[in-house]
């Protein structure tokens, strides 16, 4: 039962994480000012496939326990962010509301963290690493943001 699970689980995270070849960074990112602790590109699909990994055991394991609702609310809230954020920063090309994305989304993984704590410590202890991922995340929109106000104040049309 575990596997299969962890099958559907997985399955939900590669839907969210196609959204970054869907909307990759492209000219319009690269022309922008970014902060010092920018990650080299390659690191991105690493880091993220092996947290869809760990995010993906999280919620196999927690579905498989009773008493595992408020947490499987916030495992299908913080996929659903996390899908959401690339199309909206690279794709809109709207600094200003992925930030907003991605700070709702980091609300949701350290909620998520924490109703899963309480039933499974393995579990909460997988989202650590997402948790640690998305401030990191937040930093680079949030710097991306302060280093380049003129285009967070005025995004470039999306695409018709």
């Amino acid at each position: 039962m575990f596997w299969l699970l962890f099958c559907i689980f997985f399955a939900a995270c590669l839907g969210a994480g196609v959204t970054g070849g869907l909307f990759a960074p492209g000219p319009w990112y690269r022309a922008l000012t970014k902060p010092w602790f920018t990650p080299p590109d390659w690191v991105f699909p690493v880091t993220w496939m092996v947290l869809y990994i760990c995010i993906a055991v999280a919620g196999a394991r927690i579905a498989m326990l009773q008493g595992n609702g408020v947490a499987m609310a916030f495992w299908a809230l913080q996929i659903a962010l996390n899908g959401l954020w690339t199309p909206v920063f690279f794709g809109l090309k709207n600094i200003r509301l992925g930030m907003a994305v991605v700070s709702v989304l980091w609300l949701s993984v350290l909620s998520g963290l924490l109703a899963m704590w309480q039933i499974d410590v393995i579990s909460g202890l997988l989202f650590v690493p997402y948790l640690i991922w998305v401030s990191i995340a937040a930093a680079l929109n949030a710097g991306v943001w302060r280093l380049n106000p003129d285009v967070a104040r005025n995004p470039p049309p999306a695409p018709s």
